[in-house]
Formats: structure tokens, sequence, C-alpha cells
């Protein structure tokens, strides 16, 4: 759920010094606190989730919308003092300064028919780098993995409001919502576990496939574990250029999880799938690994040839049939039906049979 990737620690000053605008400096056009939204049942969303740990850090998440409530805002700065190096120092500078300097606010980026889809996907990946990552320790927008696409694509709407630092998760939601009016471009989540100096991490990015070709988009304190060009051949090419990322900072990815494609309708109810294909990498060679993630490929690309089952899965529809009140009552007559032909097939090979006795052949 984080972007850490090796050591760094969540401390930072910039972020703070921007979210501490957003509360005192009236940056801030929310004055409504977030709905909880669908599915607040999901892990993503829980009480629970602001007493896990990634990496050894609590990973804590602000849930009361903007304005912070009071309580969110002392416990994030309480976060910054305990885990910068200077975090005493940083936080009371920058509490106590009489006048802080306003923030620039990125704009939002607008694509043009001139434009490449590679040059549009840098586009967005420049804006997200503009937002800066969120070092703060407090994920600033809440994000309930449960919650249908409709409901997470407004908080994508306030993130380009308030213009304030993003972590991973959130910037997969950006990612989606800036890329909805590009019908080529087929977005799903790939999330990594990783294992280094006796503790686990979580990342997710946002992976991209377009004529051909895959690539990412994200957030992470590692410049090459966010974003990769739309340049790799196959989905395994660029998991594996993940791992080899990861290695360089010690980091042992121990699972990949790949999602479907998102849908590109933005008023969707439908929640994202966001693990698909869960692989246990460590336990696996990597062309095992490679036959899984290219069968898995595939089976995605073939969706895009049938828009009926593109963005739901076989179990889901199944499932529909079933729950159909029409279709419980005409299955009897589609299986009557069947049995019917039964005795059709019987005289046809009585027929057959007085046809060979006159010298016809009878193939079997």
């Amino acid at each position: 759920m984080t972007g850490a990737a090796a050591g760094g620690g969540s401390g930072g000053s910039g972020s703070t010094r921007r979210a501490a605008v957003g509360k005192a400096g009236g940056r801030s056009r929310s004055a409504q606190p977030r709905a909880a939204g669908g599915g607040g049942g999901g892990s993503g969303g829980g009480s629970e989730e602001e007493e896990q740990r990634d990496g050894g850090s609590l990973f804590l998440v602000n849930k009361s919308g903007f304005p912070m409530d009071g309580q969110t805002w002392e416990r994030m700065w309480g976060h910054v003092e305990r885990v910068h190096p200077d975090g005493g120092a940083v936080a009371a500078a920058i509490r106590s300064a009489a006048r802080l300097a306003r923030p620039s606010v990125p704009p939002v980026p607008n694509y043009k028919l001139s434009m490449s889809i590679p040059e549009w996907l840098q586009a967005i990946q420049t804006y997200m780098k503009m937002l800066q990552y969120n070092h703060t320790g407090t994920q600033f927008f809440e994000i309930r993995k449960t919650r249908p696409l409709s409901g997470l694509m407004e908080t994508a709407k306030e993130m380009t409001r308030e213009s304030l630092p993003i972590k991973c998760l959130e910037a997969v939601i950006l990612g989606i919502y800036l890329t909805n009016g590009q019908p080529s471009v087929e977005r799903f989540p790939i999330s990594f576990k990783t294992h280094f100096s006796g503790n686990y991490f979580h990342h997710v990015v946002l992976g991209i496939y377009c004529n051909g070709r895959y690539g990412s988009l994200g957030m992470s304190r590692r410049s090459d574990l966010m974003d990769k060009p739309l340049t790799y051949r196959t989905m395994s090419d660029l998991i594996f250029e993940f791992e080899d990322s990861y290695k360089k900072y010690l980091h042992s990815v121990k699972k990949v999880k790949i999602g479907l494609y998102v849908p590109h309708e933005p008023h969707s109810f439908q929640p994202i799938e966001w693990k698909q294909l869960v692989l246990n990498v460590s336990k696996m060679m990597r062309t095992e690994v490679r036959k899984e993630l290219e069968k898995f490929a595939r089976d995605m690309r073939m969706k895009i040839l049938k828009p009926s089952s593109a963005h739901s899965p076989m179990k889901e529809r199944s499932r529909g049939k079933s729950l159909s009140p029409r279709r419980r009552q005409a299955s009897p007559q589609r299986r009557a039906c069947r049995r019917d032909k039964s005795p059709a097939v019987v005289d046809k090979k009585g027929d057959l049979a007085t046809l060979n006795e006159v010298g016809y052949q009878l193939r079997i």
C-alpha cells in the first residue's frame, strides 16, 4: 500500500509543509467530509487499516476529509516527529511560522489530438511528480479498494482539486481517472509484496497496455519503481523489470498480483479487480512466472475482442444467470427441448438402417 522501496524514512519536510498549508492556509476547497462509499466492509477501509504496519511503520489514513479534523491533524504531526530525523525541529519550525510560502498548484493535464499515447502518458506522470510523493506518513485521501469505480473517480477529482502529495495507491486511482478518455489504453493494477531487513513492504502501480506494448504509471520514493515507458513487448518483461529494480535496493519480491482491465466508464458501479492473478514468485522459476504471466496476458487481450466479457469475470456472469428468475423458469423448457430431440435421432438411425438394406453405406 505504500510506495516505500528500500530504507527511505517516512519523514520529509516538503510534503509536510504543503499539508500544513492545506490545513492552515485555506487551500482546501472540500468543506464536507467524504462519504464512506460502497463496500465499507472491505479490508481496504476498516479501522484496523490505521493499525497496520508496512515496512515496520504505521500506515495512517486521513478519513475525515478536508479540512482535516483535529485528531487526524495532530496524529499526522506526531508521526512526523517520531520518524523524521529532525522531526521535532521540523514540525516546530513549520507550525510556528508566521507566514508560509504558498505552494504551486500544477495544472491538470489536458489531452490534445496532436499528442501520441506515450506523450499523453508522460504528461500524466509529470503531473503526478509535480504533486510530489507524500512523506508525512499519513495518506491524505482514503482509498477503499472495494468501493465502486464511480466513487473512486470522485476521490480522484478531489485529488486534482486539493493538489496535495500522494502515495502509490492514490496515484493508481488518479492514473485511471486521467486515462479514462482513451479507450485504446487498457489499465490494470500491479501489486508487489517484497521483503527487506526483516520487514515486508507493499507497493502498487498502474499497468498500461496499448498497441502491443506494456508500461506503467505510478508514484514511489524510488524513480525506477513507478512509471515505466510504453516499450515492453510482454507483461512478463515489465514485471521482470520491476523485479530487477527492486534488487538494486536489496528487496526480494515475494508476491506479484495482477488485476483485470479497468472499465473506461467513470460512472460504473463495478469495483476494481485488484488480484485476479497471484504469483508466489519467490517460489517459482522465471520460466514458470513468464509462462503464467503470458497466459494471463493472452486471456486479458482476448477479452478486448469480446465486449460482453471485457470487464466482468466469467464467474460473475455465471452467478448472474443463476439469479435471474426468468432464466430459471425457462431452463426446464430448454432441457425438455433437448430431450425431445433424442427420439428423432433414433428414428433417423432407423431410416439409415433401412437405406443400408437397399444398398446405401452406413457411416458411423
